[in-house]
Order: C-alpha cells, then sequence, then structure tokens
C-alpha cells in the first residue's frame, strides 16, 4: 500500500469547516478509504493540552510570538505521533487546519512576519505540507455572526474585533493564490448544499487524480 493523501480545512470563525469536515469524510470513506480525522491545535494529549493554553482567555494575555511557538509545540508532536504514521499506513489524513492556519492568524492576523513562520514550518516539519487544501472563504461579517449563533463562550481567538479577521482572511487568500497547486476556494456564503456540491466535485477531482494512493 503507498502514502496515504493529506487533506486540510481552513477557514475563518463561521466558515463550516466542522459539518464540512464530516461531509468529507463521508465522501472519502464512500470511495473506499481509510480516514483519520484530527484538528489543529490538538490531535495528541500533548496539543490538545496545549490548545485549552492557546484557546482560554488570560487577563495577563500571551504574546504573539509565544503563540505561534506553541502551535508548532503541538504540530510538531501532531505529525509525528498521528499525521505522518497515518500516511505511512495508507490512511487519507483529514485535518480541521494546518500551517495554512499559522500564516493566516498569527502572520495575517497578528503580524508576525511570514519568512519566520516558514522558517519554522521547514525547521519543525521537515517541508511537510498538506496534498489539498480547501478554503471555506466567507465575508467576516458573516462568518462572525454565524460563530455568534452558535457558540456559548468565545474563546481567546474568537474574542478578537471583525478587523483581526479581516487580516486573517485576506492572508488566506494570499495564500490561496499563492500555491495555486494545493489551494481550492471553496465559497462558503453559498447555501449549504450549493458548498457541499462544490466541495464534492473538488473532492472527487482529487481522488480521481490519486487513484494509487
Amino acid at each position: 500500500m503507498g502514502r496515504g493523501c493529506f487533506i486540510s480545512v481552513e477557514g475563518i470563525e463561521g466558515a463550516g469547516k466542522s459539518t464540512q469536515l464530516k461531509f468529507i469524510q463521508q465522501l472519502l470513506e464512500s470511495a473506499g478509504k481509510a480516514v483519520t480525522v484530527t484538528r489543529e491545535p490538538g490531535g495528541t494529549p500533548l496539543g490538545e493540552q496545549i490548545r485549552t493554553l492557546l484557546l482560554t482567555p488570560r487577563l495577563e494575555g500571551m504574546s504573539a510570538e509565544t503563540e505561534l511557538l506553541l502551535m508548532f509545540a503541538a504540530r510538531v508532536e501532531h505529525v509525528r505521533q498521528v499525521i505522518s504514521p497515518a500516511l505511512a499506513r495508507g490512511r487519507w489524513v483529514l485535518c480541521d487546519r494546518f500551517t495554512g492556519a499559522s500564516y493566516a492568524y498569527q502572520g495575517g492576523g497578528r503580524g508576525l512576519p511570514l519568512a519566520r513562520i516558514e522558517a519554522l514550518e521547514h525547521w519543525a516539519l521537515n517541508h511537510l505540507r498538506p496534498d489539498l487544501t480547501l478554503l471555506l472563504d466567507v465575508p467576516v461579517g458573516v462568518g462572525l455572526q454565524r460563530a455568534a449563533s452558535r457558540r456559548q463562550q468565545p474563546d481567546r481567538f474568537e474574542q478578537e474585533q471583525a478587523g483581526f479577521f479581516e487580516c486573517v482572511r485576506k492572508a488566506y487568500l494570499s495564500l490561496a493564490k499563492e500555491r495555486v497547486d494545493e489551494f481550492r476556494l471553496i465559497d462558503a456564503s453559498m447555501p449549504l448544499p450549493e458548498v457541499q456540491e462544490a466541495i464534492q466535485q473538488v473532492i472527487m477531482a482529487f481522488i480521481e487524480a490519486n487513484q494509487g494512493a
């Protein structure tokens, strides 16, 4: 059995990632793929503890550099313990966010230099990137309205203002233009059936192009 394929799903708050991850998992499994579904930050016991550190609102705040390094600390464990072993066994990995989120949130949102994030990516992950990234794109106002309607207590990121998420969205869109071989842009502001039809077209084409995996 050959190496599996690595798919990530990205987007700002309210883009619908949780709903679409389940839909993508069903598509892959219906095509006979063994799927490992995971998330970032998290994915391992240590990663989930780091997730709690990152998402819990704190009075003393957290520097952008600390946030970025914590993200990568969780990510290294995630890659070594979950993602790489699953891919080596021929499983398809479906991940709720990956390094693209660091370029968008810590790069775009926090204003850290993209070159610094890229250096960490290369050093810590040995150039590992998803084979396919679906960017679920929604206008910030739409995403934040959706997120507010479903959450009980906003986490540390969800407490940010609209301007922060405008920068995050802009960084995501720039990344998608730069990495055209990896990214597929999905208009997630459409009605759910249309969003899932667009996703299905992308996923089925990707499966067909990777028949040996």
